[in-house]
C-alpha cells in the first residue's frame, strides 16, 4: 500500500514538473515572440514614413516655385529690357527650365545630395560636392522616402531651385549675349559652383557649411549670392550695352515687370515656407516673415526713391519687393517678425545704394540688376540671418551666440562669392575663345529677338 502510494506521489510529482517546464517553455516563447513584435514596432516607428499632409504642401511648393521662373521672372525680366529682346530674355528662362531638368536627373541631383564619403567633421571632396552614385535617379522608386514625404517630390523641389538659380543671372548679360554662349556658360556654371555650393549647404553631416553649422534655410548663398556674383562678372566679362549711358534705354513694359514681380512674391511662399520640407509651425513661420521682409522692402525702397527722386515708381516698388524677398531667404527658418523688419529695412537700403548709386559710380553694365539684388540682397540676408535668430529678436535659434554666428555666415558668403567668381572667370573666358560671348554689333542693333530667334514680339 504504502509502495503504491509513494508511486502515485512519485508520478505526480513528475507530471507537475513536466507541465512546469512545459509551462515555461511556453512563456519564454511567448516573450520571445513579444520582443520579435516590439522590435518590429520599434523599427516602423523609426522607419521613415510618408505624410499626407507634409506631401500635399510640397507638390504645391513645387508648384510655387517653378511659378517663379515659369511665367513670374520670365515676365519680370521681360518688361524690363526693351522690345526688340524681349522674347529673347522669355526663351533664355524657357530654355533654363528645358536644360536644368535634364541636368538634374542625369547627374545634378546626385552631385548635390548623395552622401556617399561624407564623414561628420571631416574636411574631404565629399564636403564640397556629392559623388556620382545616383546619377539618372538611380534607386528611386515611388515607395523612396526623404523625411516624411516622397523623394521623388524631394527631387521636384529641389530641381526648381536649380532652374531658377542659373535663370537669375540672365538678367545680367540681357540683350547682348549669344544665345549659344548663354546655354553653354550656365551648363558649366550649375555643375561646377550650384551643385557644390548646394551640396556645401544642405546635404546633411560631413558637408562643409553644414558642419561650421551655417543658417542658409532657402538659399541666401546657394541661390542669390551664387548667382549675383555670376551675374557680375559675366556682365563685366560680356561688356557693356552699345549705348548704354549715352541712349536711354527704359524697362518697355512696367505693367508686364509689375506682374511678374507679383508672380514672384507670391511663388517664394513656397520658395521659403515650403524648405522646411513639411506642413508645420516653422514653415507657417517662414511663411509669415516672408511676407512682412517683402512688404518693409517695398514701403522703404518707395520711400528712399520718394526722396531722392521725387516720384515713388512702380518699377522701384517692383524691385523693393524682390530685394526683401532675397534677403528674407536664408533667415525665413530662423527669423521673427521683428527680424523680418530689420532684414526688410536693411536690405531695401543697400540694394537700392547698389542698383543706383554704386553700379553708377562703377560703371559696369549690369542689365537687371542681378547683382545690386540678388548678390548685395543675399549678402545682407545671410549676414543678418546670424543676427536675427537671437530669441531677443523673435528668433527660434535658443543657443546662438551673435558674433561667432555672424563670423560663420561672413565665412560661407565669402566661400560663396570666390567658389562663384572663379567659375563663372573661367568658363566666360574659355566660351569667348571658343564661340564668342555677344552677338555682333549689327544683330545687337536689330534686336535678338529677330536675330537669335528668327520673330518679334510685337507685330506693331
Amino acid at each position: 500500500m504504502n509502495k503504491s502510494i509513494l508511486s502515485l506521489l512519485t508520478m505526480a510529482c513528475l507530471l507537475f514538473g513536466a507541465g512546469l517546464w512545459d509551462i515555461q517553455a511556453q512563456s519564454a516563447e511567448v516573450a520571445e515572440v513579444t520582443e520579435v513584435a516590439e522590435a518590429a514596432t520599434e523599427a516602423a516607428e523609426e522607419a521613415p514614413s510618408i505624410n499626407p499632409g507634409d506631401t500635399a504642401w510640397m507638390i504645391v511648393a513645387c508648384a510655387l516655385v517653378l511659378f517663379m521662373t515659369l511665367p513670374g521672372l520670365a515676365l519680370f525680366y521681360g518688361g524690363l529690357v526693351r522690345t526688340k529682346n524681349i522674347l529673347s530674355v522669355l526663351m533664355q528662362c524657357y530654355a533654363m527650365a528645358g536644360i536644368m531638368t535634364l541636368i538634374w536627373v542625369v547627374y545634378g541631383y546626385s552631385m548635390a545630395f548623395n552622401t556617399d564619403g561624407m564623414v561628420a567633421g571631416e574636411v574631404n571632396l565629399n564636403s564640397l560636392v556629392g559623388g556620382l552614385g545616383t546619377m539618372f535617379l538611380s534607386g528611386l522608386t515611388p515607395d523612396s522616402v526623404s523625411g516624411s514625404i516622397p523623394e521623388a517630390v524631394f527631387v521636384m523641389f529641389q530641381m526648381t531651385f536649380a532652374i531658377i538659380t542659373p535663370a537669375l543671372i540672365v538678367g545680367a548679360f540681357a540683350e547682348r549675349i549669344k544665345f549659344s554662349a548663354m546655354i553653354l556658360f550656365t551648363i558649366v556654371w550649375v555643375t561646377l559652383s550650384y551643385l557644390p555650393i548646394c551640396h556645401m549647404a544642405w546635404s546633411g553631416d560631413g558637408a562643409l557649411f553644414w558642419d561650421w553649422g551655417v543658417l542658409d534655410f532657402a538659399g541666401g548663398t546657394v541661390v542669390h549670392i551664387n548667382a549675383g556674383i555670376a551675374g557680375l562678372v559675366a556682365c563685366i566679362m560680356v561688356g557693356k550695352r552699345r549705348g548704354f549711358g549715352t541712349t536711354p534705354m527704359p524697362p518697355h513694359n512696367v505693367p508686364m515687370t509689375v506682374i511678374g514681380a507679383s508672380m514672384l512674391w507670391i511663388g517664394w511662399f513656397g520658395f521659403n515656407a515650403g524648405s522646411e520640407l513639411a506642413a508645420d509651425g516653422v514653415a507657417g513661420m517662414a511663411l509669415l516673415v516672408t511676407q512682412i521682409a517683402t512688404a518693409t522692402a517695398v514701403v522703404v525702397w518707395a520711400i528712399i526713391e520718394w526722396i531722392a527722386r521725387g516720384k515713388p515708381t512702380a518699377v522701384g516698388a517692383a524691385t523693393g519687393a524682390v530685394a526683401g524677398l532675397v534677403a528674407i531667404t536664408p533667415a525665413s527658418g530662423t527669423a521673427g517678425p521683428l527680424g523680418a523688419i530689420i532684414i526688410g529695412f536693411a536690405s531695401a537700403l543697400v540694394c537700392y545704394i547698389a542698383a543706383t548709386t554704386m553700379k553708377s559710380a562703377l560703371g559696369y553694365d549690369d542689365s537687371l540688376d542681378v547683382f545690386g539684388v540678388h548678390g548685395v540682397g543675399g549678402i545682407v540676408g545671410a549676414v543678418l540671418t546670424g543676427v536675427c535668430a537671437a530669441p531677443f529678436l523673435g528668433g527660434s535659434v535658443a543657443d546662438v551666440e551673435i558674433g561667432s554666428q555672424v563670423v560663420t555666415q561672413i565665412k560661407s558668403v565669402v566661400v560663396t562669392i570666390i567658389w562663384s567668381g572663379v567659375v563663372s572667370i573661367v568658363a566666360l573666358f574659355i566660351i569667348d575663345k571658343v564661340i564668342g560671348l555677344r552677338v555682333s554689333e549689327e544683330e545687337e542693333q536689330a534686336g535678338l529677338d529677330l536675330t537669335s530667334h528668327g520673330e518679334t514680339g510685337y507685330t506693331n
